[in-house]
């Protein structure tokens, strides 16, 4: 039965479909910058790969990922760690050290935690939450708290999102961003600091591409344009706007039109352009803008000078990015929990490669990592207090551990160190 893949690209790319049983091409088709494309797959098809046309380079986290197996009917959600105020959505507030099915749905596409409260998103479009509503996150109305998914509204045009901490906004598929939860530093982009328990529009414009937060209340988002937009708190200058003023709503970071992927951390943030080069930003107490030394930065600096990079994740005070010859590094905290996944618990404040494995594909990091290699299979590392490493204990690790045998995953979130949740294929 033939299914849709949809996406939006950045610039000039190469969408390949390959078949299942030789890897041989099913179909190659060339889609012009900053557009939408939808392509038709069909069972028997093993994976969709993009690639630039103009550099080769394999296309970013923050463009399109890889489809795997099976249609997004048949992915199962599955949730451990902490389950308090049923942030797991098992319907109950216990703790899992290994990894759960969330209900019996198979139509989730996404997942996102902020350590209590979690969103996924279903094929369909739909937006569902439950966990802690503290603060109007789950956008129900209410702040009264749930322990199994709920819809947030009845919309089923949503195409991306991102939970932050306490709040969440997502994109829908006609270019407009939306936000909810609280807004203490105005990271709602409301032009006002009021929590909302609903979901309300970001201004009017229908250009938003990608958006990243995090529990450091600040906001990143890049527009079809390729400028990035920031706002929300700005203690440490993790905003990018050369002070340490908070914002209530949108404001440029330079005039650059070739911002790629983002992720805005605790109090830093990292970018990549389309150039493949690396940039921070904002606190830097222990290393983790990589830039070999400890002072923060109120505007972007560029990291080394290797153009080689593709995929970044900052998490509260370190920092994690895979390079297009699929080898991981990281730097910054490495603490009490070994975070890095370098075997040891001294920080770093320069990129330090995992191992030497070439096949590493997406990741998460907060105090703890969970990590997707290019075979589908899941490993994690770092803290372990509640059994968020999902490894049937609660002992912490300090390199990267296999999670059961499964090669299946495709999608992964690590919870702010608390909670953890991945999309696994029904196969």
């Amino acid at each position: 039965m033939p299914y849709k893949i949809s996406g939006n690209v950045s610039e000039t790319t190469r969408v390949i479909i390959f078949k299942e049983s030789d890897w041989s091409i099913e179909s190659n088709t060339t889609v012009s910058g900053y557009s939408n494309f939808e392509v038709d797959v069909v069972s028997g098809t093993k994976t969709v790969i993009g690639r630039r046309v103009s550099d080769g380079r394999s296309i970013g986290y923050g463009d399109v990922e890889p489809i795997y197996t099976a249609p997004p009917s048949e992915r199962n959600l599955m949730t451990w760690g902490t389950g308090f105020l049923g942030g797991l959505g098992h319907d109950n507030t216990n703790n899992y050290s290994s990894p759960v099915q969330v209900g019996s749905d198979t139509g989730w596409v996404d997942i996102q935690s902020d350590g209590n409260a979690t969103i996924g998103m279903k094929s369909n479009g739909t937006l569902w939450g439950w966990g802690r509503n503290t603060y109007g996150e789950l956008a129900q109305g209410d702040i009264t708290h749930r322990s199994s998914p709920t819809q947030i509204e009845t919309d089923t045009d949503w195409s991306k999102y991102v939970k932050g901490y306490n709040h969440a906004l997502a994109i829908k598929t006609n270019g407009t961003l939306w936000s909810w939860g609280r807004n203490t530093y105005g990271q709602l982009g409301l032009d006002d600091i009021n929590n909302r328990s609903a979901i309300v529009q970001i201004g009017s414009d229908t250009d938003w591409h990608s958006v990243s937060s995090s529990n450091g209340h600040h906001v990143l988002a890049i527009k079809t344009d390729g400028t990035l937009w920031t706002w929300g708190w700005n203690s440490n200058g993790q905003l990018g706007l050369n002070d340490i003023t908070s914002r209530s709503s949108p404001v440029q970071i330079g005039s650059d039109t070739d911002w790629d992927v983002i992720s805005a951390g605790g109090y830093h943030s990292v970018a990549i352009k389309t150039n493949g080069t690396l940039w921070a930003w904002g606190f830097n107490d222990q290393g983790q803008l990589g830039n070999d030394d400890r002072v923060k930065l109120s505007s972007p600096v560029q990291i080394g000078s290797l153009t080689n990079w593709e995929f970044v994740s900052a998490g509260s005070y370190s920092t994690l990015a895979i390079k297009t010859d699929g080898t991981l590094w990281t730097w910054g905290r490495n603490g009490t929990y070994g975070e890095l996944g370098l075997g040891d618990n001294i920080d770093r404040s320069s990129p330090v490669q995992v191992g030497s494995g070439t096949d590493w594909s997406v990741a998460d990091t907060s105090a703890h990592v969970l990590a997707i290699k290019t075979d589908g299979t899941l490993w994690s590392w770092g803290q372990n207090n509640w059994g968020e490493l999902g490894l049937g204990d609660t002992n912490h690790r300090s390199s990267p551990v296999q999670i059961g045998s499964g090669s299946d995953w495709v999608k992964c979130t690590s919870g702010y160190g608390e909670t953890s949740g991945a999309l696994e294929l029904n196969t």
